[in-house]
């Protein structure tokens, strides 16, 4: 470690704070600090069943670094009384913000210095490269794929934690000062709060990721839900993750070409993971239930004529709304490479498609502005695109 790093640690050190005495203590360090509140947390989703958090780490200039076992709690919300009105800095918010709610932790103003960096228009937006880049400070990752589950925490695994959340408010404020600078503050503020607003999106069908979303086959989808079911029982069971059970994709080949007899898939070379074999009873009850379940839930609903297709089907299907797209996408990657920032934070692809596909009618600034919010764009994002695009998409109607 550096000076620097070795001087920061020792304004919050390396205890783990377990015991309702030491929370109530940390709470009155949060509350004697001052400025924004920094928060980190490190889950172990690649070993275990959940996502929630095994580690939450909080810095606060005055107050030091809290290093949180959330394990000895029912909840967090004593320290959310404390911080709840400041501002909370995150890199990469929508990845702690799920299991932070989950311990009563509620931010109402955030920063997140991954988006920040960003609309910044920086090559590489990871912590490590970000802080290397702005404030000379290298970070290891040596433990960012380790089992945070793991107790007692070792002191070089809670180390490494301390640095990554320590630097965020150093970071943050050399972010916001950049931002300024770029004339981007007030994009930043709505980007921001678009990550706090957003909600949990609920995914599609979870295992049909073992059949992929083009297939049409009702048998094979049963089967694919069996499986999923009989494994997501046996991994919350044991609070491990799925997937070193029996990888997705052993699932996969299964749900797609099922053995026809318990002695085939028991000698299937690429039915693998450590449980493949030993709990062998439970995967062949799985695939006799799908052969055997009732395909009415599992048939594809009617395609529906007026739906948009994938767009890599449009060039030889549908032409117009191919043209359409390339010519919009590619003034918006000019204006993207402008304003230094990635194409897809000016504008979500997926909203340019939808523009492409069914431009409102009449095509004008405050007809594509009004279909742009409908698609959930933010303010600066419309100010910055409509009027290009009704200008782009007026021409093909001449």
């Amino acid at each position: 470690m550096s000076d620097r790093d070795t001087e920061r640690l020792s304004e919050g050190g390396l205890d783990l704070i377990d015991t309702p005495e030491e929370l109530e203590a940390a709470c009155a360090r949060l509350e004697a600090g001052h400025g924004p509140v920094a928060l980190d947390a490190e889950r172990a989703s690649s070993y275990r069943y959940s996502e929630r958090a095994y580690l939450v780490q909080i810095y606060r200039r005055g107050a030091g670094t809290l290093l949180i076992d959330p394990l000895a709690f029912e909840n967090l919300s004593p320290l959310n009384d404390v911080i709840a009105d400041e501002e909370w800095v995150f890199h990469a918010a929508a990845m702690d913000l799920p299991c932070l709610r989950e311990l009563g932790l509620h931010p109402v103003r955030i920063f997140d210095t991954e988006l920040g960096a960003r609309l910044l228009g920086l090559e590489r937006v990871g912590l490590g490269a970000v802080t290397e880049e702005l404030l000379g400070v290298r970070l290891a990752k040596a433990h960012s794929a380790d089992d945070w589950s793991t107790r007692p925490l070792p002191e070089t695994w809670l180390a490494y934690a301390a640095l990554d959340v320590e630097v965020l408010v150093d970071l943050r404020d050399v972010l916001e000062t950049k931002l300024a600078e770029a004339g981007k503050s007030v994009w930043a503020q709505q980007e921001f709060a678009a990550v706090l607003a957003r909600g949990v999106t609920a995914k599609r069908e979870p295992w049909m990721k073992f059949v992929g979303s083009r297939t049409r086959h009702a048998r094979t989808v049963a089967i694919a839900h069996e499986l999923w079911h009989a494994r997501d029982e046996l991994a919350r069971t044991r609070d491990v993750s799925p997937g070193r059970l029996v990888p997705d994709r052993s699932m996969a080949l299964i749900a797609q070409k099922p053995p026809r007899t318990r002695q085939q898939l028991a000698e299937l070379k690429e039915f693998q993971g450590r449980e493949s074999r030993t709990e062998l009873d439970r995967w062949w009850k799985a695939i006799e239930r799908g052969r055997d379940a009732d395909l009415a839930p599992f048939q594809a609903p009617p395609r529906d004529p007026d739906a948009m297709p994938h767009h890599r089907s449009w060039k030889q299907r549908h032409p117009a709304a191919h043209e359409r797209y390339q010519a919009v996408k590619h003034l918006v990657g000019e204006l993207a490479e402008e304003r230094s920032l990635p194409i897809e934070n000016l504008l979500t692809p997926d909203h340019l498609r939808h523009l492409a596909w069914n431009p409102p009618e009449p095509v004008s600034p405050a007809s594509v502005a009004i279909e742009l919010v409908s698609l959930g764009a933010r303010p600066w994002q419309i100010e910055e695109t409509a009027t290009m695009l009704a200008a782009v998409l007026v021409s093909f109607d001449k």
